[in-house]
């Protein structure tokens, strides 16, 4: 089983992103689902569940909520993504194990994937989205998920939640 950490944006701020997106056509594009979106803190790979979990729950129980929004689009190869700003995010990040992977974490919400020979179908969109931002708001709590491979897309699963509570502890 495949499992990472994500922050997931409250209903709100996902009807921003619709709004924002509109009714895109796929022209190559492999949109995500409203369901499937979520800012990730830390990717783990294959692994147990119940180890993660507890290991997981040990490093999160000092962690505090954190202010975040969603802004402008950029890509990566063939991924299409809104950028995510917030103070405490990279040490939230930090904390749940980003960087483990061996690269610079870059927070951010996927919407499409693309394919990689072809990154001028993503400028439109990164024009479009120049100045998207979305309402503030407070994430005051992280997800254990997991990710499942069927017919070549992931199907995401909520294992766990933790509360970001330190401060009133």
């Amino acid at each position: 089983m495949t499992l990472f950490s994500a922050l997931i944006p409250p209903e709100g701020v996902l009807d921003e992103v619709a709004a924002a997106l509109g009714a895109p056509e796929a022209d190559g594009f492999r949109w995500s689902t409203r369901a499937d979106r979520h800012i990730t803190l830390a990717f783990y790979g294959e692994g147990d569940a119940d180890e993660r979990d507890e290991w997981l729950a040990g490093r999160l129980a000092v962690a505090d909520p954190i202010d975040l929004r969603l802004e402008k689009a950029a890509t990566f190869p063939g991924v299409l993504w809104l950028s995510v700003a917030g103070t405490g995010l990279p040490e939230l990040a930090a904390m749940a194990g980003a960087g483990s992977e061996g690269r610079p974490y870059v927070a951010h919400l996927t919407l499409a994937r693309f394919p990689r020979d072809r990154p001028e179908a993503a400028s439109a969109w990164v024009e479009r989205l120049a100045g998207f931002t979305s309402e503030t708001w407070t994430a005051t709590e992280a997800v254990l998920m997991s990710s499942d491979r069927a017919q070549g897309s992931s199907r995401y699963r909520a294992i766990r939640t933790y509360a970001l509570d330190h401060a009133r502890a």
